[in-house]
């Protein structure tokens, strides 16, 4: 079959160093959530902890073999590094092309799984059966039963997408931009609509298949690990408030796993993209991230961080300080008394901690120093609670007070712009140890 318009003689090496670095930008590679194991007969499995993540300094998933199989497209997308219009490097595995890295990668131990998307290559149809017959042979023929994250193409045949469901640890499908306005003017060839179907079909698939599966023991299973989709924030000017409410609804009418939030990196001059003087917003990234996690661990809503009158997360704290400094009505929270989705919404206290402190006041009252071992973060929990009516220290419970005190324990946040790179670390990247073309090739077994 013609894979590709590209070089049919390049190496596969080359290919793996053009379809690497054009997969960079792709934050959705997460893989938790399935515990499938190996049955014997073959290579690999996964387990419900999910891959052994390494992540770059900016934050991106470098532990899984993340490609493209191809960055050839047919759209013209004005944030996409790989759009039409560019002038690039193109290539194009072969599915059999991408079997022989994962699976030689995968035997010397440079990666714990495959995260496969793709450009569009002639058109949707075209490109999914590519991805179909790659994962196919990947399970059948190689015996690969280690973890496999693939993108569905938007548009593509929807038995095309249901048949790789069933091959694939998590599916995902891109939704781009937050909204169709933004949609329609950045990226026209694709449509909010084609995003949607195929997410509506793989929740629909999962929720039959869990049915079957209880029925059926041998039951072939689909998409175990559920589905994600991933957002570019800062190109286009939608606030915060309607990219939370953007990703509650996704959470409520999707069952989604995730969603990602990718800081705009700015890789195409076009007018209708936005200047970043200041580099990529990361910290607004981070700061989505950390509200994300409050909608899916915390029991919180979007409304409630955020409303149109108050459209944007504050930079100074992280979202769940700033939402118990808007409710001080709320606090102080007895410890010792205060039910566990009470004490999620404590700042300090995470999921883990919370559930630590219902199990052992079973035991008698809880003390400062008992929660200190809990694993409470007391300089920030120790404004908003009291354990037996008492507080830590003599302290107001009053805004300004409490934040200026805030402000003085230091967060972690992302490196400054200035001191990023956007290349994405290679399978071969180590301080101490720079191979050689030649010995690369060697320890992957091929033959260029």
């Amino acid at each position: 079959m013609d894979y590709s318009i590209a070089d049919r003689q390049m190496s596969i090496m080359d290919k793996l160093g053009i379809l690497t670095d054009a997969a960079k930008y792709d934050v959705a590679c997460t893989s938790s959530g399935n515990e499938r194991k190996g049955d014997g007969t073959g290579m690999g499995n996964t387990i419900k902890a999910g891959i052994c993540h390494s992540f770059s300094g900016d934050g991106r998933c470098i532990s899984l073999l993340k490609i493209l199989f191809t960055n050839e497209c047919i759209y013209d997308c004005k944030y996409c590094v790989n759009r039409c219009s560019n002038d690039v490097p193109r290539a194009s595995f072969t599915p059999d092309e991408v079997c022989r890295l994962t699976i030689e990668f995968y035997r010397r131990n440079y990666i714990e799984g495959l995260f496969l998307s793709s450009g569009i290559l002639y058109s949707p149809d075209y490109t999914m059966e590519l991805l179909y017959q790659t994962l196919y042979k990947l399970r059948r023929e190689y015996n690969f039963q280690g973890y496999i994250h693939v993108k569905a193409i938007p548009g593509a045949n929807q038995e095309l997408v249901r048949m790789t469901g069933f091959l694939a640890d998590r599916m995902s499908i891109n939704l781009e931009l937050p909204t169709a306005e933004g949609l329609k003017k950045l990226a026209p060839n694709k449509h909010r609509k084609n995003i949607l179907t195929p997410m509506r079909l793989i929740q629909n698939g999962i929720a039959v298949n869990k049915n079957e599966v209880a029925v059926y023991r041998h039951a072939p299973v689909f998409v175990p690990a559920g589905q994600s989709t991933q957002m570019i924030i800062g190109a286009t000017p939608e606030n915060d408030y309607q990219i939370m409410s953007v990703a509650q609804n996704l959470y409520d009418k999707f069952s989604l796993k995730r969603v990602f939030y990718s800081a705009f990196v700015q890789v195409n001059e076009d007018k209708d993209l936005p200047a970043l003087p200041g580099g990529p917003p990361l910290l607004r990234e981070h700061r989505l991230y950390q509200a994300d996690w409050l909608l899916r661990f915390y029991g919180f809503r979007a409304d409630e961080l955020l409303d149109e009158k108050r459209p944007n997360f504050n930079v100074l704290l992280d979202p769940k300080e700033d939402w118990a400094l808007r409710h001080l009505e709320f606090f102080p929270v007895e410890v010792n008394r205060a039910d566990y989705q009470v004490l999620l919404r404590v700042p300090g206290i995470g999921v883990k901690s919370a559930q630590r402190i219902v199990k052992a006041r079973r035991n008698g009252n809880l003390c400062f120093e008992d929660l200190k071992r809990i694993g409470v973060v007391l300089k920030r929990a120790l404004y908003f609670i009291t354990c037996s009516g008492h507080m830590m220290y003599k302290t107001k419970i009053e805004e300004d007070y409490i934040t200026r005190n805030l402000l003085a324990v230091k967060e972690k946040l992302p490196a400054e712009a200035g001191g990023m790179t956007y290349r994405q670390l290679s399978l071969f990247d180590d301080v101490r140890f720079a191979p050689q073309r030649q010995e690369i090739r060697q320890a992957a077994g091929m033959a260029y």
